[in-house]
């Protein structure tokens, strides 16, 4: 089962993040042969971190919350809240598949939230097929309803992010600056 977890950053609370960041990624190495994408979210800035995405393929709901919830930031209280959803890998593939890394374009980060009553998203767009690093709908528990849909785009700014879904569709749409994350290479 395939899972989509967004750990959203308390204000002010990089000092603490800075110093929990080998804790972080040695609680992460735990689940290398899971993750699907994993990176940090950023403030318009670029700078200020406003959060933290993994998608993951786990055993199941309980592996899920566990994951999201065991995770020393979230313990020690780096986070305000967590959306976490079942979610479907439209793409089959990891980050670390993906084949056309651009530098002339930046890494968003898009989460929809679907509107009650508004028919599901779930096509890839295939205008944005090339620049999709991961894409896929959020689902309820049950594995089928639909709840919206998040995807990991490269793109030259946040408005063609934006366009990749159909906005009719979202009661809201959120994009955030994001970057692939992980351990530094050596």
């Amino acid at each position: 089962m395939e899972f989509f977890c967004h750990h959203r950053d308390r204000p002010g609370s990089r000092p603490l993040r800075d110093k929990l960041i080998e804790d972080h990624l040695s609680y992460m190495d735990r689940y290398a042969t899971e993750m699907i994408a994993r990176g940090p979210s950023f403030a318009d800035d670029g700078v200020t971190i406003t959060g933290s995405t993994h998608i993951l393929d786990l055993p199941d709901a309980a592996a899920a919350r566990a994951f999201a919830f065991d995770e020393p930031n979230y313990q020690a209280g780096v986070y305000r809240d967590v959306l976490l959803r079942r979610y479907r890998n439209l793409l089959g593939r990891t980050m670390w598949d993906f084949p056309g890394i651009r530098t002339d374009r930046n890494r968003y980060l898009v989460i929809g939230l679907g509107s009650p009553g508004q028919p599901a998203d779930l096509d890839v767009p295939p205008s944005a097929k090339d620049d999709l690093i991961a894409y896929g709908p959020l689902l309820a528990d049950d594995g089928v309803t639909w709840l919206g849909t998040a995807a990991m785009i490269q793109a030259p700014d946040p408005e063609t992010a934006c366009a990749l879904l159909t906005a009719d569709r979202y009661a809201a749409v959120e994009v955030h600056t994001w970057w692939p994350g992980g351990r530094p290479l050596p």
